[in-house]
């Protein structure tokens, strides 16, 4: 299973979470930047459906694959 953890970090002159090398939006509070973690590391768990998907990889080819929607990261949030 895949894991997914957002870091409660300073930023831009306020607060941000960070989930690998992308930050959030900067945040006036270090609590407001926790709430908005919280909802993010949420939504990421919740099941969807099962549906097909269409991306293009770094040499310019496409694939198709069918993405289940009930194969939801581990998620969590370090403050």
């Amino acid at each position: 299973m895949t894991k997914v953890t957002y870091t409660i970090v300073e930023h831009d002159g306020g607060w941000a979470y960070k989930q690998g090398d992308v930050f959030s939006e900067t945040f006036q509070s270090h609590d407001a930047a926790l709430d908005a973690a919280k909802r993010a590391a949420d939504a990421q768990s919740v099941p969807g459906t099962t549906e097909p998907t269409l991306y293009q990889d770094r040499r310019g080819r496409w694939h198709e694959e069918i993405v289940s929607g009930d194969d939801r990261p581990e998620t969590n949030v370090v403050d």
